[in-house]
């Protein structure tokens, strides 16, 4: 019987998927994936897949359903397509350690990156407990990210947890981005109520030591959820841990990078040219707010960064267009 499943793991060439109330396990149909060397997207945590289920082993995993949201990366192969990392979650939270992790351009990175993803972003800074004089970064933070809700907390006293409540809700699942070592996985441990993510040992004098989340897993949020000081708040909804990303990609649309950069988006209306390249240009207003200094340079610098990126991802995409229109025609 043909179905749909929700993968909740992926280890390796194997997927873990809720078929209703059971759990089972999967495996790709080779020639729903593969086709004449061309590699179809394959499955990640939180897709929802067809599948043919198999009482008596793997199930086979058909294709992949269309999605609401998702979080892209390279491929370390070259060749082979972007990976898709979480899929179908509401929000994303943004997590950032106030110990070392913190950098604006990260943040800007992560931001523009959530948007895109067709999540709403929210701002976790954590480990709070080892940072007492934090409110410049917040204030950093609000500045890089306005209208954007920022919650400092620490897994280890509870600060700040309760106020997280409002996104748990049994329709609602979350996404935890963030680098490896900021504290993702003892995030997931405090609102479990359980070691179920492996904390690695970071040293909180430079943030360096052994990291550990390696493969991507959806959990579900108890309806109650024990905060460290014994306290009770709502539960409810479910979680995706992430391993850290250093290569995360940005998407085609242009929507991420005008909602994280919108004061230069408004800088660029006001350019006396309305293709101005912000270059060589008489009449810019984005190289006189550079030169008068209300347009900070590092800000700048990382927009065009990302700017680039996201030319290579529709190049990108067009590609993937292209080869799945010559499937298309083999079928």
């Amino acid at each position: 019987m043909e179905n749909i499943a929700i993968v909740t793991a992926v280890h390796r060439d194997r997927y873990e998927l809720r078929f209703g109330s059971e759990m089972i396990y999967g495996r790709l149909k080779t020639t729903a994936f593969y086709n004449n060397g061309e590699i179809v997207m394959f499955p990640t945590v939180g897709d929802r897949v067809e599948v043919t289920k198999n009482a008596d082993g793997d199930s086979t995993i058909l294709k992949v359903m269309e999605r609401k949201s998702v979080f892209m990366r390279l491929n370390s192969t070259q060749g082979l397509p972007d990976q898709a990392v979480a899929a179908n979650f509401d929000y994303v939270f943004i997590t950032m350690s106030l110990n070392k992790d913190f950098h604006p351009s990260k943040l800007e990175r992560y931001m523009t990156a959530a948007w895109q993803s067709g999540g709403t972003p929210v701002v976790v800074l954590t480990k709070s407990d080892l940072m007492k004089d934090r409110e410049e970064v917040i204030a950093s933070v609000n500045l890089l990210a306005p209208g954007v809700d920022v919650y400092c907390v620490s897994a280890y006293t509870g600060e700040g947890l309760r106020q997280l409540e409002k996104y748990f809700s049994s329709d609602h699942t979350i996404v935890l981005l963030g680098s490896s070592g900021v504290g993702k996985s003892s995030l997931v441990n405090v609102l479990m109520g359980t070691e179920k993510m492996q904390t690695g040992n970071i040293r909180e004098s430079d943030s360096q030591g052994r990291h550990t989340t390696t493969f991507k897993q959806m959990l579900d949020i108890p309806e109650q959820i024990v905060l460290p000081d014994g306290s009770i708040i709502k539960g409810g909804g479910k979680i995706i841990d992430t391993p850290g990303m250093r290569k995360l990609l940005m998407g085609e649309g242009t929507d991420g990078t005008d909602s994280t950069f919108e004061d230069i988006a408004k800088l660029a209306l006001q350019c006396r040219f309305s293709d101005c390249r912000h270059q060589a240009e008489p009449g810019c207003a984005v190289k006189k707010a550079l030169e008068d200094g209300t347009l900070d340079e590092r800000h700048w610098k990382t927009y065009l960064s990302l700017q680039k990126e996201e030319a290579h991802a529709k190049a990108r995409q067009q590609v993937i267009a292209r080869r799945m229109e010559k499937l298309k025609r083999r079928k």
